[in-house]
């Protein structure tokens, strides 16, 4: 929480402070709007912290010491960030932005007058994903798709996948691959001034803030990984580049937004790819008590594997 603590104002970092301890470590993002009161998700639950007796209100002057410091003053310097919506900060914590949206030839511009932040705390859970090694690592790493509805630990079961394999494995006999990380929208190494937050061992290579099917291109042919790692498939272009990346023999990890194969295997782009058998693995997430909780886990052929509850 540190990192976060550095770009709020000493008027909100006092309420945040007396939050309940057991609950701190729980925190998961921090929604501060202005004229409505600081809003705290921990857990799964919203908090309204007090001061006075009564929820904090979010003053303007608030928010804007807090847009400061994330623009260190320089809104210019962070227009491209602001036009995706989202500013990540030191420690991978990532802003969440909301405002009047600027509209130019149908693009987005800009974001002014913004009056919305949600602080989404980064935290890397080292090992969520090491359950997963005897179903995608056989001899090799296995083509796997990883399918889950928001909130179901995607991005942490991806990006703890992408460490391990990055590390190897010793007592597992897994020799450290070289891994090549698309991260368009900054979740899975968060990046700050190109340099990953998180720890995903030394043999990683991360595009920031590339769209998928031109990242993985462009890391194929100038880095060579061994495995790629991207979030959020579903484009055409992000099929055809992932046709090109395994022609090319680079083996591939990703995700999808969805409830199980039934569910996505209806849409034009992915049913192709299942039909083609691209994947050896595909492992369906649920909601559960912690991160990652796994449903079930199917081959190519749907017959399945394991199940875990």
């Amino acid at each position: 929480m540190e990192e976060v603590y550095v770009v709020l104002p000493e008027s909100l970092r006092s309420v945040i402070r007396q939050f309940p301890f057991s609950l701190h470590e729980q925190i998961e993002e921090i929604r501060v709007r202005i004229h409505r009161p600081l809003e705290i998700i921990a857990a799964g639950k919203p908090y309204y912290p007090e001061r006075n007796g009564t929820s904090y209100i979010v003053t303007r002057e608030d928010a804007k010491h807090l847009l400061n410091q994330l623009s260190q003053y320089s809104l210019y310097a962070f227009e491209e960030e602001l036009k995706q919506g989202y500013i990540t900060i030191r420690g991978g914590h990532r802003v969440g932005l909301a405002g009047k949206v600027i509209v130019e030839n149908g693009q987005v511009k800009a974001l002014k007058e913004i009056s919305s932040y949600n602080i989404r705390i980064a935290k890397q859970k080292i090992g969520v994903a090491q359950r997963l090694i005897p179903h995608i690592y056989d001899g090799g790493w296995l083509n796997t798709l990883l399918i889950g509805p928001p909130q179901t630990g995607k991005t942490t079961m991806l990006r703890d996948i992408a460490r391990l394999i990055s590390y190897g494995s010793k007592k597992a006999n897994i020799p450290p691959s070289k891994v090549g990380i698309v991260d368009e929208r900054s979740e899975i190494a968060a990046c700050v001034h190109g340099i990953p937050q998180h720890d995903l061992g030394s043999r990683v290579d991360v595009l920031d803030g590339c769209p998928k099917a031109d990242g993985m291109m462009m890391l194929i042919r100038s880095m060579s990984p061994d495995v790629l790692i991207v979030d959020e498939i579903g484009r055409k272009e992000d099929a055809v580049a992932i046709h090109e990346a395994v022609n090319a023999g680079v083996q591939l990890i990703t995700t999808i937004h969805g409830f199980d194969m039934e569910d996505i295997e209806h849409r034009p782009i992915v049913k192709e790819l299942l039909e083609m058998k691209v994947f050896d693995r595909c492992i369906e997430l649920a909601k559960g008590e912690r991160a990652g909780t796994i449903k079930r886990i199917r081959n190519s052929g749907k017959k399945d594997v394991v199940k875990v509850i």
